[in-house]
């Protein structure tokens, strides 16, 4: 997507690539059993910039910034659980919503204990 090339989009604007982001799910369940590493499976994504096209919304979402080791994220999942509930909110994880992983850092480059990931989980209204 170059705009030097000879292929021209529609709305082309210079941007900065964002981070890489990680789908992540393991068959037959809604969450993540964090012990059971060796059954889960992914798709790693970029986000497009505004000027692509859009096909997908990824639809209604809770979110939370966790901040060290991947191995530590299951705390940081129950809290926003905790919070999807006491909201009137339902786990919507099936078919294509999934376990979303936005990686903010460099895990060759950070401490381990300052690790960010934006941790997203697809919900739905009770």
């Amino acid at each position: 997507m170059s705009y030097k090339g000879t292929h021209k989009i529609g709305e082309y604007f210079e941007y900065v690539v964002p981070p890489l982001e990680g789908l992540w799910w393991q068959e037959g369940r809604e969450e993540i059993d964090y012990n059971q590493k060796e059954q889960l499976h992914f798709i790693s994504i970029i986000r497009l910039p505004d000027f692509a096209p859009k096909k997908d919304d990824e639809g209604l979402c809770v979110q939370c910034m966790h901040i060290g080791s991947y191995d530590e994220e299951p705390t940081t999942v129950e809290l926003m659980h905790k919070y999807m509930e006491e909201n009137g909110y339902d786990l919507d994880i099936k078919d294509k919503r999934y376990h979303h992983e936005i990686y903010l850092s460099n895990p060759r480059k950070c401490d381990v204990s300052k690790l960010k990931t934006v941790i997203r989980h697809p919900i739905k209204k009770k």
